[in-house]
């Protein structure tokens, strides 16, 4: 099995993609399921003896297991076995279960929130950077063929270079502006009605919406440029 895989970054740069790339290139299954709907470790144990030698296991929000949960976690990860301890006092009795090999492919947005035991678990360790305006570009351009949507270069430029360089963002952008498009330009995104469209939504150039640009007017106008505690 391939090493264990984390991957952390901002949201929406396509970690859990990433995840079914990595399954389909090795021809195996991929699990779905994220820290918090792993509550006790009988939950994480369920999923783990239900796996299929080879499978990928993505947990997203990894960061956000307990601690009683990653304590189950290190062993499987280590030697791919369960350390089950079940009863209580004298009944108490200690199982060591075999697991078939896996793949953990971790996902947060928050790496320094990572135990230090759990990260130094991975083998693999990537950050996502966010995307240039001609990545994006070419996102845009392949969502909205998937979409049938026509589209013009420049017009998935100028959606692209709005998007934070995030290609959830991007893609969120291309149905509204193809709303607009569908009853002013006849549903073909040009450049020009991009920008009429992003324009309509408050989105200025940089990405900004209405909401943060009055955020951002409020820490000028009221605190001058900070710094703002996230309590004030």
């Amino acid at each position: 099995a391939l090493d264990h895989v984390l991957l952390y970054g901002p949201p929406g740069l396509g970690k859990t993609t990433l995840a079914g790339i990595i399954a389909n290139e090795l021809g195996v299954n991929l699990r779905i399921t994220s820290g918090p709907a792993i509550e006790k470790p009988g939950d994480l144990a369920a999923i783990l003896t239900n796996l299929n030698p080879g499978d990928v296991l993505f947990i997203d929000e990894v960061h956000r297991l307990s601690r009683s949960v990653e304590e189950v976690l290190y062993p499987a990860m280590e030697d791919y076995a369960l350390d089950i301890i079940t009863g209580k006092g004298e009944m108490a009795a200690s199982y060591h279960l075999p697991l078939p090999k896996f793949t953990l492919v971790g996902a947060t947005t928050r790496a320094g929130q990572l135990s230090a035991p759990l990260r130094d678990r991975f083998g693999v360790v990537l950050r996502l950077e966010l995307y240039s305006p001609r990545e994006l570009a070419q996102i845009v351009t392949r969502s909205a063929r998937i979409l049938k949507i026509p589209i013009e270069a420049d017009g998935a430029l100028e959606i692209a270079s709005r998007s934070r360089g995030t290609p959830r963002v991007a893609n969120r952008l291309l149905k509204r502006v193809r709303d607009f498009a569908q009853v002013v330009a006849g549903g073909k995104i040009t450049r020009e009605t991009a920008k009429l469209g992003l324009d309509r939504l408050e989105i200025d150039a940089l990405g900004l919406d209405a909401n943060d640009r009055r955020l951002l007017r409020a820490l000028i106008q009221f605190y001058g440029g900070g710094p703002v505690g996230l309590e004030t």
